[in-house]
């Protein structure tokens, strides 16, 4: 039996190409912002600190479009399930790099903390009129979190319906972008005012804010690719699709007893479905035929179906 291309359903297709479209204009965006925040940065750590986010943000944002080009290739012998685990890997590697990015920030703020580093914010003149830095940094702040909101809402949606949890993790950090922009501010405004310390405490609550998501991101991507049962994009709570097979599976009359289990391999998943017949199951190669087909109907993510005729079906604790 020959194994086809991956193909999403038709009234996805739309929003696939939608979301490669909304990461093209936030790699763009991303990439402006961060050119904007090193120049106009200074001496602040809040500052750097929120230019390494954001600079952070093309991780995710490019994992994701190499691996639009990657996920749908068909099976071969060297690759017998397909590429569908691309995105787990993209998944993994941006969630390590905001972890590992959220602990540098925080040992580098600490230790200007500690050794009480006083930032410094000058000014410019600009048609003989004298501006203070942290006036043109905050304007910075504002134009990198703002559109990264109005980016971040309009992926969520999409991200949920194509199961796609490295799209999810990226909406949802811009969706929060204002958060680490309203931080940064406060430092700079600190400065201002002759708070000093202000501002390495801003960098600091940066940090954490980085390195939570980047541990809960990592846990996420290691427990996927170490095949635990699906779970829901959003909510993270367990997919209730095994439970629904079961009971599917259990209305068949030449079914005596039923066990599923399933993984997730990036956006699809792959169920192995244990069947103990009856007596007088008939023909069944033909059965077991019909009943993945059955099966793969129910859900556009069942991409992967192996039945297994069994005496006695296992049990999972």
């Amino acid at each position: 039996m020959e194994i086809k291309k991956f193909e999403l359903p038709e009234h996805l297709i739309p929003l696939f190409l939608r979301a490669k479209k909304l990461e093209w204009i936030t790699l763009l965006y991303l990439l402006s912002v961060v050119l904007l925040m090193y120049f106009v940065m200074g001496s602040s750590h809040a500052m750097k600190s929120a230019t390494l986010e954001d600079a952070l943000g093309l991780v995710p944002c490019i994992s994701f479009l190499v691996g639009a080009n990657f996920y749908s290739r068909s099976p071969n012998s060297n690759f017998p399930y397909g590429y569908h685990r691309v995105f787990g890997i993209a998944f993994l590697a941006g969630s390590l790099a905001l972890f590992a990015m959220g602990i540098y920030i925080i040992t580098d703020s600490v230790t200007s903390l500690v050794d009480a580093e006083h930032a410094t914010i000058g000014s410019i003149m600009v048609y003989n009129h004298q501006i203070w830095l942290g006036w043109v940094m905050i304007a910075a702040l504002i134009y990198s979190s703002l559109p990264a909101m109005i980016l971040g809402f309009k992926k969520l949606p999409i991200a949920v319906e194509l199961h796609n949890k490295i799209l999810f993790t990226d909406a949802d950090a811009q969706k929060a972008d204002y958060m680490t922009a309203f931080a940064a501010m406060a430092g700079i405004i600190g400065i201002g005012i002759g708070w000093w310390w202000a501002d390495a405490l801003a960098a600091i609550f940066i940090g954490f804010s980085v390195v939570k998501d980047g541990f809960t991101q990592l846990r996420t991507a290691v427990l996927d690719l170490m095949d635990r049962h699906p779970v829901h994009t959003k909510s993270g709570k367990k997919e209730e699709m095994v439970e629904k097979l079961t009971i599917l599976v259990k209305e068949w009359n030449w079914v005596k007893d039923v066990a599923v289990r399933m993984r997730e391999h990036g956006q699809v998943f792959f169920c192995e479905v244990f069947i103990v017949p009856n007596t007088d199951y008939g023909n069944i190669p033909q059965k077991v035929e019909e009943a993945v087909l059955k099966i793969k109907s129910v859900d556009w993510k069942l991409y992967g179906v192996t039945i297994s005729i069994v005496v006695n079906t296992p049990q999972w604790k």
